[in-house]
């Protein structure tokens, strides 16, 4: 095939199809922020009974963070503050499951602005 068999057949084909490409680009950029939002909020669920229900102490924590980090060096946001914040994030939300299902479309990042930023449940 020559370049000049290559045609363009205007420039409003070519927007049209960025604009289909950018929107599923977005879809699935705010999927994949939803289900990383939905495993902290799990993670915290499942932290948040244990200590409750079997008096874990800080010390677990410590141990299970250490423990993923030996395991999945490469893995971020699971070190001991991150399980806290896990942990934090589901019990704000988890009498509210409106809300726990609302702000797991909200990113994990504005998720913690609005933990520093606010202090009752009805600011957050």
């Amino acid at each position: 095939m020559k370049d000049n068999d290559v045609k363009i057949v205007n420039d409003y084909s070519i927007t049209d199809i960025v604009k289909v490409i950018e929107t599923h680009r977005e879809n699935a950029y705010r999927k994949v922020n939803e289900e990383l939002v939905t495993m902290y909020y799990e993670i915290g669920k499942y932290l948040s009974e244990k200590v409750s229900s079997e008096k874990w102490g800080s010390k677990v924590i410590d141990n299970i963070a250490n423990g993923i980090n030996d395991k999945y060096p490469t893995l971020k946001g699971v070190d001991r503050a991150g399980l806290y914040r896990m942990m934090q994030f589901y019990d704000t939300y988890k009498d509210n499951e409106i809300v726990a299902s609302l702000v797991r479309q909200i990113s994990w990042t504005n998720n913690l602005i609005i933990f520093s930023h606010k202090s009752t449940i009805e600011e957050k």
